[in-house]
């Protein structure tokens, strides 16, 4: 009887999800004994002909690690689902986007400057960028094209399951590839994690109060705080009410509060729009000014709250909806990163909006400004 066939691939990624299977340690010969790993780009010397020339459904299992943002991982991806009988999504970037995800506040455009011509690291005085096809003497050379925007893995394909974290848990690794292998009965979009959030587990949730209150926003560089207890009380952000549990504690036992690597809970439809509502219930105030003055302290919202899932949030979504009006509304409420990323959104679909262009270059210029004026906080 022929053995099972497992497939690992990586998309857009920095490689942790990759060393989460080597984790796994000698645990891995336990799968080497009921499978064979047939294609693993990072550790194989396998080809992309060699799946395309596979049966349909002829793996058994594909873990794909990485979230969508090259017409190669587009391809590979629909690939491997139709070689495929179960598809993983491993790691926080495939199940709702990751921190890749952050460069959706961003155009296309202003990620390949910014990558090849601003940063200061980098000498190129031509400004060349990527071209999908070039010519060097008598080869034509191909590169994948770049997308405008980042998402998910289910935005592309159909998963069966999802491994989340950054990096993921090896436990749970393990313990997916074995539930794949051994025909475990297995509910749609089964999450290998906890099903509560992380605080329900965490090992300073004794020192958290009943009714946790926050007076003031402390920054982890601006004090010491103590490494017993739970970090709201001690008036510091940590994404734990909000933030689905099995890492371990990592950065808890680091003394370092929770950033929200695995994701949300369990019926949870937005992971940063669960932390804002849980945070505005802590405010220990009803003084508009104070609640204000709270909320500003947070220089970005939307990087921290939606550190790994802008992709897959209602945010991501909803910005489809907005328009320039609505920009210069957020500008008037001094709401001024959701404002750019409107403003970059709708000029990713008209390159040639005179009125969008003009306010971007106006809102950089003004944002530039406030930065020089250290007694105004952004």
């Amino acid at each position: 009887m022929e053995r099972p066939k497992i497939a690992l691939y990586w998309c857009s990624s920095c490689g942790g999800c990759e060393e989460s299977v080597l984790d796994i340690y000698e645990d891995i010969l336990k799968i080497m004994e009921v499978a064979d790993i047939v294609f693993w780009p990072v550790a194989l010397d396998t080809k992309y002909k060699d799946v395309e020339g596979m049966q349909d459904d002829e793996l058994a299992a594909c873990l794909i690690n990485g979230s969508i943002r090259m017409d190669e991982h587009e391809y590979m991806a629909k690939l491997l689902r139709k070689k495929s009988k179960i598809v993983v999504a491993h790691g926080s970037c495939a199940c709702i986007g990751g921190i890749y995800g952050l460069a959706n506040l961003y155009r296309r455009e202003d990620c390949l400057d910014r990558a090849y011509k601003e940063v200061p690291s980098v000498k190129n005085p031509e400004g060349i960028l990527p071209q999908n096809q070039s010519n060097e003497g008598e080869f034509e050379i191909e590169l994948s094209g770049f997308h405008d925007s980042v998402r998910p893995l289910n935005h592309v394909i159909e998963v069966d399951y999802y491994i989340p974290g950054c990096p993921p848990n090896p436990k749970y690794v393990f313990e997916a590839m074995m539930s794949s292998l051994q025909d475990k009965t297995l509910s749609k979009d089964s999450v290998f994690a906890d099903q509560k959030a992380l605080c329900a587990t965490c090992s300073r949730r004794d020192t958290k109060p009943e009714k946790a209150v926050i007076k003031d926003i402390k920054r982890l560089h601006e004090w010491q705080w103590d490494p017993e207890k739970c970090f709201l009380v001690q008036d510091m952000l940590c994404l734990g009410p909000a933030t689905r549990g099995g890492c371990e504690e990592r950065c808890i036992k680091a003394n370092m509060p929770c950033r929200g690597c695995y994701g949300p809970t369990e019926n949870v439809i937005d992971h940063g729009g669960k932390f804002l509502s849980s945070l505005a219930s802590i405010i220990d105030s009803r003084n508009e000014g104070e609640i204000e003055k709270i909320a500003d302290s947070i220089l970005d919202m939307v990087g921290f709250f939606y550190r790994y899932s802008l992709p897959s949030s209602l945010l991501e979504k909803k910005i489809e909806f907005l328009n320039s009006k609505d920009a210069d509304r957020f500008i008037s409420q001094s709401r001024y990163t959701e404002a750019m990323y409107i403003y970059r959104r709708l000029i990713s679909k008209e390159p040639d909006n005179l009125y969008v262009l003009q306010r971007i270059e106006e809102l950089k210029t003004f944002l530039e400004l406030l930065k020089k004026d250290k007694t105004i906080l952004i």
